[in-house]
């Protein structure tokens, strides 16, 4: 064998193995970015917004992390404690709702932007899962956080002056009239993963503004 044919043949089998373990990598490594759409592989601190999760990607980076603690009239703490407000923010109606997100340079988000976050986070059965924060819910009901929304159990004030829920149940407004008196409200429960919708106007909620 002369030195010509030695070293195309030292080509030809270095070639081959290149190839090999690139199948194997292909194969054994996971086959490109498959993994980094997942946010159970990001550890739940991926919220720029850009997870896949069957339902496209998550539209979160405008909105708050945290509920809104904006003292304004028709707004108050769990249980009159401001403890609470620290921990929950405020509870508000739906008309104050509304200015304190203007007060605070933002909006109240519509019901269609509660659509599309609770879609894009796997749709209203498990979205609420993937929305609560991952400690702060009774009866083991914390969430996996996956978008860095952080949700947290504040309750309610209803329209006697009464507060429940606070620890088990989250209420959030929408800016979408329900009807001539009432608005769209979202509700995340510790009993379940859930996302739920229904309506009311003078009742006290939780708010998450969103900036344009």
């Amino acid at each position: 064998m002369n030195f010509f044919t030695f070293t195309k043949l030292g080509r030809t089998l270095l070639l081959a193995g290149v190839v090999a373990v690139s199948v194997v990598c292909w194969v054994g490594c996971g086959g490109g970015d498959e993994g980094n759409d997942n946010p159970a592989n990001n550890n739940g601190n991926n919220n720029n917004g850009n997870n896949n999760n069957g339902g496209g990607s998550v539209p979160i980076e405008k909105w708050m992390k945290t509920n809104l603690n904006v003292e304004t009239a028709d707004s108050w703490c769990y249980d009159n404690d401001p403890i609470n407000c620290d921990k929950y923010g405020r509870l508000y109606t739906w008309e104050a709702a509304k200015r304190a997100c203007q007060l605070d340079g933002k909006r109240l988000p519509t019901r269609a932007e509660w659509e599309a976050l609770v879609k894009a986070a796997g749709g209203a059965d498990i979205a609420g899962k993937k929305l609560k924060a991952r400690s702060g819910w009774y009866n083991n009901g914390n969430g996996t956080d996956d978008y860095g929304f952080s949700a947290l159990p504040g309750g309610h004030r209803n329209s006697n002056g009464y507060f429940s829920g606070a620890g088990f149940e989250g209420f959030w407004w929408t800016a979408t009239e329900g009807g001539s008196d009432d608005a769209y409200y979202r509700l995340m429960s510790g009993s379940g993963d859930g996302v739920y919708e229904s309506s009311n106007e003078d009742d006290g909620y939780s708010v998450r503004c969103v900036q344009d």
